[in-house]
Protein backbone atom coordinates (compact mmCIF):
# COMPACT_ATOMS: atom_id res chain seq x y z
CA UNK A 1 0.00 0.00 0.00
CA UNK A 2 1.28 3.22 -1.26
CA UNK A 3 2.41 5.76 1.99
CA UNK A 4 4.81 3.38 3.57
CA UNK A 5 7.15 5.11 5.30
CA UNK A 6 5.42 8.41 5.78
CA UNK A 7 2.98 9.94 8.44
CA UNK A 8 0.15 8.51 6.65
CA UNK A 9 1.52 4.96 7.24
CA UNK A 10 -1.14 4.25 10.10
CA UNK A 11 -4.55 4.67 8.54
CA UNK A 12 -6.58 2.96 8.12
CA UNK A 13 -8.30 4.25 4.06
CA UNK A 14 -6.82 4.35 0.78
CA UNK A 15 -8.23 7.35 -0.91
CA UNK A 16 -7.60 6.61 -4.76
CA UNK A 17 -7.49 10.38 -6.87
CA UNK A 18 -7.76 9.90 -11.12
CA UNK A 19 -9.06 11.84 -14.11
CA UNK A 20 -12.15 11.18 -16.00
CA UNK A 21 -10.95 10.20 -19.10
CA UNK A 22 -10.01 6.44 -20.18
CA UNK A 23 -6.59 6.55 -19.00
CA UNK A 24 -7.75 8.18 -15.61
CA UNK A 25 -10.59 5.39 -15.42
CA UNK A 26 -8.39 2.04 -16.03
CA UNK A 27 -5.92 3.55 -13.99
CA UNK A 28 -8.23 4.00 -10.59
CA UNK A 29 -9.37 0.40 -11.98
CA UNK A 30 -5.96 -0.88 -11.43
CA UNK A 31 -5.34 0.88 -8.28
CA UNK A 32 -8.84 -0.73 -6.72
CA UNK A 33 -7.96 -4.21 -7.41
CA UNK A 34 -4.05 -3.73 -6.61
CA UNK A 35 -4.81 -2.44 -3.37
CA UNK A 36 -7.53 -4.38 -2.62
CA UNK A 37 -5.84 -7.57 -0.90
CA UNK A 38 -5.37 -5.14 2.06
CA UNK A 39 -8.50 -4.99 3.36
CA UNK A 40 -8.73 -1.57 3.67
CA UNK A 41 -11.57 -0.11 2.67
CA UNK A 42 -11.22 2.64 -0.70
CA UNK A 43 -12.30 5.42 -1.40
CA UNK A 44 -12.17 6.19 -5.18
CA UNK A 45 -12.73 10.08 -6.62
CA UNK A 46 -12.51 10.62 -10.43
CA UNK A 47 -11.88 14.60 -11.10
CA UNK A 48 -10.15 17.22 -13.15
CA UNK A 49 -7.55 19.61 -12.62
CA UNK A 50 -9.76 21.95 -11.36
CA UNK A 51 -10.33 19.92 -8.06
CA UNK A 52 -7.54 17.87 -7.40
CA UNK A 53 -6.02 20.74 -4.80
CA UNK A 54 -8.24 20.25 -2.64
CA UNK A 55 -8.99 16.79 -2.77
CA UNK A 56 -5.53 16.03 -2.42
CA UNK A 57 -5.54 18.25 0.87
CA UNK A 58 -8.83 16.88 2.44
CA UNK A 59 -6.68 13.56 2.38
CA UNK A 60 -3.47 14.74 3.86
CA UNK A 61 -5.81 16.99 6.60
CA UNK A 62 -7.32 13.63 7.29
CA UNK A 63 -4.26 11.32 7.02
CA UNK A 64 -5.52 8.79 4.72
CA UNK A 65 -3.57 6.99 2.16
CA UNK A 66 -3.36 8.73 -1.12
CA UNK A 67 -2.74 7.46 -4.22
CA UNK A 68 -2.94 9.87 -7.52
CA UNK A 69 -3.02 8.67 -11.00
CA UNK A 70 -3.31 10.57 -14.09
CA UNK A 71 -3.42 14.54 -13.09
CA UNK A 72 -1.29 16.13 -10.11
CA UNK A 73 -2.07 19.26 -8.16
CA UNK A 74 -1.93 23.08 -9.89
CA UNK A 75 -1.13 25.00 -7.02
CA UNK A 76 2.81 25.20 -5.28
CA UNK A 77 1.20 25.11 -1.35
CA UNK A 78 0.01 21.95 -2.19
CA UNK A 79 3.20 20.25 -2.94
CA UNK A 80 5.03 22.54 0.00
CA UNK A 81 2.47 20.45 2.16
CA UNK A 82 2.97 17.38 0.27
CA UNK A 83 6.95 17.93 1.04
CA UNK A 84 6.11 18.65 4.66
CA UNK A 85 4.41 15.34 5.55
CA UNK A 86 6.64 13.04 3.59
CA UNK A 87 9.69 11.56 5.33
CA UNK A 88 13.03 11.54 3.07
CA UNK A 89 11.90 8.01 1.69
CA UNK A 90 8.01 7.02 0.95
CA UNK A 91 6.63 4.93 -1.25
CA UNK A 92 5.24 7.08 -4.22
CA UNK A 93 1.94 7.53 -4.48
CA UNK A 94 2.16 9.94 -7.27
CA UNK A 95 1.90 8.22 -11.02
CA UNK A 96 1.89 10.49 -13.65
CA UNK A 97 2.98 10.76 -17.35
CA UNK A 98 1.93 14.81 -18.05
CA UNK A 99 5.16 16.32 -19.10
CA UNK A 100 3.80 19.77 -17.12
CA UNK A 101 4.61 17.07 -13.69
CA UNK A 102 7.68 15.63 -14.76
CA UNK A 103 9.16 19.31 -15.50
CA UNK A 104 8.42 20.27 -12.29
CA UNK A 105 8.15 17.16 -9.78
CA UNK A 106 9.90 14.35 -11.30
CA UNK A 107 12.97 14.28 -9.08
CA UNK A 108 10.33 14.19 -5.91
CA UNK A 109 10.74 10.46 -4.17
CA UNK A 110 6.78 10.64 -4.15
CA UNK A 111 6.32 10.65 -7.84
CA UNK A 112 7.00 8.30 -10.84
CA UNK A 113 6.62 10.31 -14.04
CA UNK A 114 7.14 8.87 -17.38
CA UNK A 115 6.23 10.76 -20.36
CA UNK A 116 6.22 7.33 -22.41
CA UNK A 117 3.42 6.06 -21.86
CA UNK A 118 -0.27 6.36 -20.36
CA UNK A 119 -0.70 7.09 -16.29
CA UNK A 120 -1.74 3.52 -15.81
CA UNK A 121 0.80 1.94 -17.58
CA UNK A 122 3.26 4.31 -15.54
CA UNK A 123 1.73 2.63 -12.18
CA UNK A 124 1.13 -1.23 -14.19
CA UNK A 125 4.77 -0.94 -14.69
CA UNK A 126 6.16 0.16 -10.95
CA UNK A 127 3.79 -2.78 -9.62
CA UNK A 128 5.22 -5.05 -11.81
CA UNK A 129 8.77 -4.12 -11.09
CA UNK A 130 8.44 -3.54 -6.89
CA UNK A 131 6.51 -7.48 -6.48
CA UNK A 132 3.81 -8.29 -4.47
CA UNK A 133 1.60 -10.86 -3.73
CA UNK A 134 0.24 -13.64 -5.80
CA UNK A 135 -3.28 -12.19 -6.12
CA UNK A 136 -2.10 -8.87 -6.42
CA UNK A 137 0.40 -9.75 -9.23
CA UNK A 138 -2.05 -11.79 -11.20
CA UNK A 139 -5.08 -9.12 -11.38
CA UNK A 140 -1.57 -7.28 -12.62
CA UNK A 141 -1.02 -9.46 -15.29
CA UNK A 142 -4.45 -10.04 -16.36
CA UNK A 143 -5.37 -6.07 -16.73
CA UNK A 144 -2.30 -5.89 -19.53
CA UNK A 145 -4.64 -6.09 -22.16
CA UNK A 146 -6.37 -3.58 -21.39
CA UNK A 147 -3.74 -1.43 -20.08
CA UNK A 148 -2.59 -1.76 -23.77
CA UNK A 149 -5.80 -0.76 -25.02
CA UNK A 150 -5.41 2.72 -22.91
CA UNK A 151 -2.15 3.69 -23.52
CA UNK A 152 -2.83 2.99 -27.48
CA UNK A 153 -5.77 5.51 -27.21
CA UNK A 154 -4.59 8.32 -24.76
CA UNK A 155 -0.70 8.33 -26.97
CA UNK A 156 -2.98 8.87 -29.96
CA UNK A 157 -1.31 5.52 -31.70
CA UNK A 158 -4.72 4.28 -32.95
CA UNK A 159 -2.81 0.57 -33.68
CA UNK A 160 -5.68 -0.80 -31.66
CA UNK A 161 -9.20 -0.25 -33.23
CA UNK A 162 -11.01 -1.14 -29.73
CA UNK A 163 -9.03 1.59 -28.12
CA UNK A 164 -11.85 4.23 -29.61
CA UNK A 165 -14.37 2.03 -28.61
CA UNK A 166 -13.38 1.96 -25.17
CA UNK A 167 -13.22 5.41 -25.24
CA UNK A 168 -16.83 5.51 -26.51
CA UNK A 169 -17.86 3.84 -23.37
CA UNK A 170 -16.85 6.19 -21.36
CA UNK A 171 -18.81 8.61 -23.17
CA UNK A 172 -21.85 6.74 -23.21
CA UNK A 173 -21.20 5.12 -19.16
CA UNK A 174 -19.40 7.89 -17.80
CA UNK A 175 -16.44 7.44 -16.30
CA UNK A 176 -18.02 5.87 -12.97
CA UNK A 177 -20.37 3.79 -15.07
CA UNK A 178 -17.05 2.52 -16.78
CA UNK A 179 -15.45 2.13 -13.28
CA UNK A 180 -17.87 0.05 -11.83
CA UNK A 181 -17.27 -2.18 -15.02
CA UNK A 182 -13.74 -2.87 -14.56
CA UNK A 183 -13.89 -3.13 -10.80
CA UNK A 184 -16.30 -5.78 -11.29
CA UNK A 185 -14.89 -7.45 -14.27
CA UNK A 186 -11.35 -5.97 -15.58
CA UNK A 187 -11.44 -8.02 -18.74
CA UNK A 188 -10.10 -5.93 -21.90
CA UNK A 189 -12.86 -8.17 -23.88
CA UNK A 190 -16.07 -6.11 -24.73
CA UNK A 191 -19.34 -8.14 -24.54
CA UNK A 192 -21.60 -8.07 -27.39
CA UNK A 193 -23.96 -5.40 -26.23
CA UNK A 194 -20.84 -3.17 -25.21
CA UNK A 195 -19.02 -3.58 -28.64
CA UNK A 196 -22.19 -2.54 -30.35
CA UNK A 197 -23.31 -0.13 -28.55
CA UNK A 198 -19.90 1.84 -28.36
CA UNK A 199 -19.73 0.99 -32.65
CA UNK A 200 -23.19 2.92 -32.73
CA UNK A 201 -21.71 5.70 -30.77
CA UNK A 202 -18.65 6.21 -33.04
CA UNK A 203 -20.62 6.24 -36.09
CA UNK A 204 -22.71 9.46 -34.81
CA UNK A 205 -19.73 10.79 -33.27
CA UNK A 206 -18.61 10.94 -37.08
CA UNK A 207 -21.86 12.71 -37.85
CA UNK A 208 -21.29 15.32 -34.77
CA UNK A 209 -18.40 15.96 -36.52
CA UNK A 210 -19.28 16.54 -39.80
CA UNK A 211 -21.26 19.56 -37.84
CA UNK A 212 -18.67 20.81 -35.59
CA UNK A 213 -16.83 21.60 -38.28
CA UNK A 214 -19.13 24.12 -39.98
CA UNK A 215 -18.78 25.75 -36.66
CA UNK A 216 -15.07 25.88 -36.40
CA UNK A 217 -13.88 29.31 -35.65
CA UNK A 218 -10.54 29.88 -37.44
CA UNK A 219 -8.09 32.34 -37.08
CA UNK A 220 -5.45 32.04 -39.32
CA UNK A 221 -3.18 29.59 -39.21
CA UNK A 222 -2.92 29.99 -35.12
CA UNK A 223 -6.14 28.55 -34.03
CA UNK A 224 -9.39 26.72 -34.58
CA UNK A 225 -11.80 27.35 -31.94
CA UNK A 226 -15.17 24.77 -31.23
CA UNK A 227 -17.83 26.36 -29.09
CA UNK A 228 -19.84 25.00 -26.67
CA UNK A 229 -22.91 22.83 -27.67
CA UNK A 230 -21.18 21.24 -30.92
CA UNK A 231 -19.25 18.15 -29.40
CA UNK A 232 -19.62 15.66 -26.21
CA UNK A 233 -17.40 14.77 -23.62
CA UNK A 234 -15.16 12.44 -25.45
CA UNK A 235 -15.32 13.67 -28.77
CA UNK A 236 -12.28 16.06 -28.55
CA UNK A 237 -9.16 13.90 -29.08
CA UNK A 238 -10.88 12.26 -32.42
CA UNK A 239 -12.04 16.05 -33.30
CA UNK A 240 -8.79 17.51 -32.74
CA UNK A 241 -7.20 14.72 -34.50
CA UNK A 242 -9.08 15.57 -37.58
CA UNK A 243 -8.28 19.22 -37.97
CA UNK A 244 -4.90 18.75 -37.11
CA UNK A 245 -4.18 15.74 -39.29
CA UNK A 246 -6.45 15.60 -42.20
CA UNK A 247 -6.73 19.26 -42.64
CA UNK A 248 -4.81 20.60 -45.45
CA UNK A 249 -3.92 23.57 -43.94
CA UNK A 250 -3.93 22.56 -40.27
CA UNK A 251 -3.98 25.28 -37.60
CA UNK A 252 -1.33 25.41 -35.18
CA UNK A 253 -3.40 24.75 -32.16
CA UNK A 254 -7.10 23.21 -32.01
CA UNK A 255 -9.26 24.12 -28.96
CA UNK A 256 -12.71 23.01 -27.73
CA UNK A 257 -14.83 24.84 -25.65
CA UNK A 258 -17.42 23.67 -22.77
CA UNK A 259 -19.06 24.56 -20.23
CA UNK A 260 -19.36 22.71 -16.91
CA UNK A 261 -22.24 22.23 -14.70
CA UNK A 262 -21.09 24.23 -12.06
CA UNK A 263 -20.70 27.31 -14.53
CA UNK A 264 -17.15 27.51 -15.50
CA UNK A 265 -15.39 26.71 -19.02
CA UNK A 266 -13.18 23.72 -19.68
CA UNK A 267 -11.05 24.03 -22.75
CA UNK A 268 -9.57 21.47 -24.00
CA UNK A 269 -5.95 22.21 -26.28
CA UNK A 270 -4.65 20.30 -28.83
CA UNK A 271 -1.33 20.46 -30.93
CA UNK A 272 1.55 18.83 -32.80
CA UNK A 273 4.75 20.54 -31.70
CA UNK A 274 4.19 20.81 -27.81
CA UNK A 275 2.23 24.60 -28.37
CA UNK A 276 -0.86 23.03 -26.43
CA UNK A 277 1.61 22.47 -23.42
CA UNK A 278 3.40 26.00 -23.76
CA UNK A 279 0.16 27.61 -23.63
CA UNK A 280 -1.02 25.90 -20.27
CA UNK A 281 2.08 27.03 -19.09
CA UNK A 282 2.05 30.57 -20.46
CA UNK A 283 -1.92 31.31 -19.42
CA UNK A 284 -2.38 28.97 -15.47
CA UNK A 285 -1.73 30.86 -12.78
CA UNK A 286 -3.35 28.27 -9.93
CA UNK A 287 -6.12 30.65 -9.01
CA UNK A 288 -8.22 31.92 -12.05
CA UNK A 289 -7.31 29.47 -14.71
CA UNK A 290 -6.08 26.16 -14.11
CA UNK A 291 -4.75 23.83 -16.35
CA UNK A 292 -2.30 20.83 -16.98
CA UNK A 293 -1.46 18.32 -19.60
CA UNK A 294 1.18 17.13 -22.08
CA UNK A 295 3.29 19.34 -24.66
CA UNK A 296 0.23 18.19 -27.06
CA UNK A 297 -2.70 17.21 -24.91
CA UNK A 298 -3.74 19.68 -21.99
CA UNK A 299 -6.65 21.50 -20.37
CA UNK A 300 -7.43 24.75 -19.26
CA UNK A 301 -10.11 25.92 -16.68
CA UNK A 302 -11.58 29.12 -16.84
CA UNK A 303 -13.80 31.00 -14.47
CA UNK A 304 -17.86 31.03 -15.51
CA UNK A 305 -17.29 35.08 -15.70
CA UNK A 306 -15.21 34.53 -19.23
CA UNK A 307 -17.03 34.68 -22.12
CA UNK A 308 -16.18 32.20 -24.86
CA UNK A 309 -14.93 35.68 -26.77
CA UNK A 310 -12.65 36.33 -23.98
CA UNK A 311 -11.22 32.58 -23.63
CA UNK A 312 -10.50 32.77 -27.33
CA UNK A 313 -8.76 36.06 -27.14
CA UNK A 314 -6.60 35.07 -24.62
CA UNK A 315 -5.61 31.84 -26.13
CA UNK A 316 -5.01 33.71 -29.27
CA UNK A 317 -2.89 36.21 -27.11
CA UNK A 318 -1.06 33.39 -25.47
CA UNK A 319 -0.23 32.37 -29.38
CA UNK A 320 1.54 35.21 -29.90
CA UNK A 321 3.13 35.68 -26.83
CA UNK A 322 4.63 32.07 -27.46
CA UNK A 323 5.55 33.23 -31.50
CA UNK A 324 7.52 36.25 -29.99
CA UNK A 325 9.65 34.17 -27.54
CA UNK A 326 10.34 31.33 -29.66
CA UNK A 327 11.25 33.80 -32.86
CA UNK A 328 15.34 33.98 -32.91
CA UNK A 329 16.64 37.45 -31.89
CA UNK A 330 16.85 39.85 -35.08
CA UNK A 331 20.12 41.15 -34.34
CA UNK A 332 22.52 38.37 -34.22
CA UNK A 333 26.08 38.10 -31.99
CA UNK A 334 27.51 38.35 -36.17
CA UNK A 335 25.77 41.75 -36.36
CA UNK A 336 27.51 43.02 -32.72
CA UNK A 337 31.17 41.33 -34.22
CA UNK A 338 30.66 43.18 -37.63
CA UNK A 339 29.69 46.15 -35.55
CA UNK A 340 32.99 46.10 -33.67
CA UNK A 341 34.97 46.12 -36.37
CA UNK A 342 34.30 49.52 -36.95
CA UNK A 343 35.38 50.97 -33.98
Amino acid sequence: ICGEGSLLQTENLLHIISHTDLDGVVSAALAWHANRPSGLPIKVSLLGYGEVDNAILESLNSRNKLIVLDLFCQRDQTVDEIDRIFTDEPCPFVFDHHKSTYDRYSNRKWAVVDTTCCAAMVYWKWLREKGSDITTRKIVDDMEPLIKITNDRDLWLGEIPESRLWQGLVTLCGPWGVLMRLVSDPSAKLTFGERESAQNFVDRQEERFEQAKTGIVRTGDDLAFVGDGLLEFGDVSDFCGLVLDRDPNPPKLAAVSAKRAGGDWALSLRSRDGLAGKIVTLLKDGKKIRGGGHGDAAALYFPYSYSEQQIRETVLAAIRQERERSEPPKVTLGDLFKGLDKI
